[in-house]
């Protein structure tokens, strides 16, 4: 009672707070209080932030700059999707976690699968090696399987891969490459063989051979029959399996070529289009092209970007498909989302657990339909246990502890977020506006327009990086100079390769070389027919005991392949500067030692050391050895002790109000007693003054603008590193 009294007493005494005294300051008064803060600087150029994507982030939004709900869809389950295709969001329907499984042995595969589903994941997300996309056999496994993937060459394979799974209970995702047509006919005769309904079968087995020609720059069968084999494929999928999906549009190999937001999204929507019409031309009808087709987008390091880009994703290709003539359950976008490949680092690979989780966290805001989160050291080897279990633990920690299933749109009213995905929307149709105006996808390609201006954007990103405009931990930033880096779980490609043969042989050794031959020569007739029984006629070939080259080998032999005159190349934003760091360690196994800089650090550490500190980060990120002190009194002692360094550089550091007096006397000394020592300054020099440094001998000047690869790849150089 006491206590009842005494919380009774307290509420009477505390007035109740209106805020209706308090006047909320309008955008133009917030403003002024900035440029105030600033202090000279300007508003514009410290405040604003230009993207990638040409697009010019405010510094505050507000809900005058937010677009008008009325030209919004404003209900998720509704209208143009933007807000989710489900209504009730993942409180009904969560995301699905479908961690890759990359395991090369059809039954360690199975093991994998089994475990992943033990521990979490709800979806089968299935690798194939690239010699399996190709329609190669085990036997000619080579140093490409060391980037993982299972080898399917026989139906039995096909068996190991699915023993004891329930197939009605998880979804598939398997890209197949630019053709899909072999693995689900070998998986519909395996199912068959086995006494299971192939209507269990859901989810996506799909190919995307556009998305091929743009990874590889090169087919090795013409467009036009990969285009007429997709056509029977999804007849023949539309009949007998509804539920599964058989069109990938893989966003990832433009984001791994160091692509934006709006071309990843605008060249993904062109190519869908493409994908449409070549399907009309072979008689199949919108709807039934359109719920065929899943969307792979890749997640980069700009959340609210990255959130935009997928709710605008569902807007655009309701549109699309809408002015194609299809219907409200057609203009649903499936999307399978990755964290991306081309941000990781294989320095301070740890810190790349970061990456993926808000990069996992920025597309379940974004409203996926299936999530794979790639383990940490993705960039530098196959995943292990840890590294598997900590990126699948990200997404059940998601949906569990972090309550992200609910509410549903939750990016939905952000003045931000509701902006940036309209500007997202409009830039990304423009992207596909102009591909259609340089002739569609294909087009494009063959004139090299998309690979050029996906280049642009990946020498902006170098050049920033360059510069340390764009910041990555532990590689243009805060290197870890005594880091061991992680070893590679290289694959035994020998062992595999026999292992892969004897199976693939031992397979063959018991089948009716016979009819099989007969079902072969069935295909080819089929094939000269222009049939569109392919798919039945190559289960059957396959449950004849054809392997999956043999089957190829007839789908493909009157073909004459497709070349495009460039593709676009994959690379990881940091490869530079971890090839500097590369190079370093190489230069010191051989060797035995760093090269090294010296910091000739003048007057006591509160006059030095922001510079020293600047400077030893500097360097670092290049593997030098930087060699500190607590700075030097007279620039004798400074000119003595650099020379007696042994270092590559000495670099002097101090204030710009000292520099005057310090910098010509220091480096003088070092270069009367030590001509090759190269003399550096940290902090951009005054106008007035930087003559007079460079008379004196300093070479080079590091500062926060100074393009950091360019001067660590020559002094490098300078050092003997070629």
């Amino acid at each position: 009672m006491k206590q009842t009294e005494e919380k009774e007493l307290q509420e009477a005494e505390l007035p109740k707070v209106s805020f209706d005294e308090f006047v909320a300051p309008d955008y133009e008064e917030w403003k002024q209080e900035a440029i105030a803060t600033l202090k000279g600087g300007s508003f514009e150029k410290k405040l604003f932030t230009k993207t990638y994507e040409g697009i010019t982030l405010e510094p505050m939004y507000t809900m005058e700059m937010a677009p008008n709900p009325e030209e919004l869809s404003n209900l998720p389950g509704m209208e143009n999707y933007m807000r989710g295709t489900h209504e009730g969001g993942y409180i009904t329907k969560p995301w699905l976690i479908a961690q890759q499984m990359d395991d090369v042995i059809p039954a360690e595969l199975n093991k994998l699968i089994k475990h992943e589903l033990e521990k979490g994941a709800t979806a089968i997300n299935i690798k194939l090696d690239a010699l399996t996309k190709q329609g190669q056999n085990g036997d000619k496994i080579d140093k490409q399987i060391q980037k993982g993937g299972v080898s399917i060459s026989t139906i039995q394979d096909m068996y190991e891969v699915f023993a004891g799974l329930d197939l009605r209970k998880y979804q598939l995702y398997v890209n197949c490459g630019a053709n899909n047509s072999l693995m689900i006919s070998m998986l519909s005769a395996m199912l068959k063989a086995n006494s299971q309904k192939l209507t269990d079968v859901h989810g996506c087995i799909g190919a995307d051979p556009i998305g091929v020609l743009v990874a590889k720059g090169e087919l090795s069968a013409s467009l036009d029959d990969l285009f007429d084999e997709l056509a029977k494929t999804v007849k023949w999928t539309e009949k007998n399996v509804p539920e599964l999906r058989t069109i990938i549009l893989d966003g990832q190999v433009y984001s791994d070529g160091g692509a934006s937001a709006v071309q990843e999204l605008g060249y993904v929507l062109a190519t869908a289009i493409t994908y449409i019409r070549e399907l009309q031309k072979r008689g199949l009808e919108i709807n039934t092209i359109a719920k065929q087709m899943q969307f792979t987008f890749s997640l980069g390091a700009m959340f609210f970007m990255e959130i935009a880009k997928l709710r605008a994703a569902r807007q655009l290709w309701s549109k699309v498909v809408e002015s194609f003539g299809g219907d409200k359950e057609a203009q649903k976008m499936i999307i399978h989302a990755c964290t991306a490949n081309f941000n990781k680092t294989v320095y301070d690979p740890y810190v790349n657990m970061l990456r993926t989780t808000t990069e996992a966290f920025s597309a379940v805001v974004g409203g996926i339909d299936s999530l794979e989160v790639q383990p940490f050291d993705s960039a530098i080897r196959l995943g292990d246990e840890f590294s598997r279990r900590i990126a699948r633990n990200t997404q059940i920690m998601l949906q569990n502890e972090c309550n992200l299933c609910q509410p549903v749109d939750p990016a939905g009213g952000s003045w931000y977020i509701e902006s940036l995905t309209k500007q997202v929307a409009e830039k990304s149709w423009q992207v596909m506006q102009q591909v259609e105006v340089d002739g569609g996808m294909i087009e494009a390609l063959k004139a090299g327009k998309v690979q050029g201006d996906v280049k642009d954007v990946l020498m902006q990103r170098f050049k920033k990086l360059a510069q340390r405009a764009d910041r990555v931990v532990g590689v243009n930033m805060y290197a870890n100079a005594l880091e061991e880096l992680l070893e590679k779980n290289e694959l035994d490609v020998a062992a595999i390769k026999e292992m892969r043969t004897k199976q693939i042989n031992d397979f063959v050794d018991d089948i009716d070389e016979k009819f099989r031959d007969e079902k072969l020569l069935q295909l080819r007739q089929s094939i000269q027919n222009k049939s569109d029984d392919l798919i039945n006629v190559l289960e059957a070939v396959f449950s004849a005991g054809a392997t999956l080259e043999d089957a190829r080998n007839v789908l493909y032999e009157t073909s004459e392949g497709e070349n495009i005159p460039c593709m676009v190349e994959k690379h990881r934003f940091t490869e530079q500067f971890e090839q500097l760091r590369d190079k370093a360690k190489a230069y010191e196994v051989e060797h035995g030692e760093k090269l090294k800089i010296f910091l000739a650090n003048m007057g006591k550490i509160p006059q030095h050391k922001p510079r020293a500190d600047f400077s030893t980060g500097f360097f670092e990120v290049g593997g030098f050895e930087v060699l500190k002190n607590d700075g030097f009194m007279t620039t004798d002692e400074a000119a003595e002790a650099a020379v007696k360094s042994g270092a590559l550089v000495a670099i002097i550091c101090s204030t710009d109000d000292t520099y005057p007096e310090l910098v010509p006397p220091v480096a003088k000394k070092i270069k009367a007693e030590k001509p090759e020592m190269i003399v550096m300054l940290a902090g951009a020099p005054a106008p007035e003054y930087e003559a007079s440094y460079r008379e004196a001998g300093v070479e080079e000047f590091i500062h926060v603008r100074a393009n950091c690869y360019n001067i660590l790849t020559w002094l490098q150089q300078q050092g003997g590193i070629k």
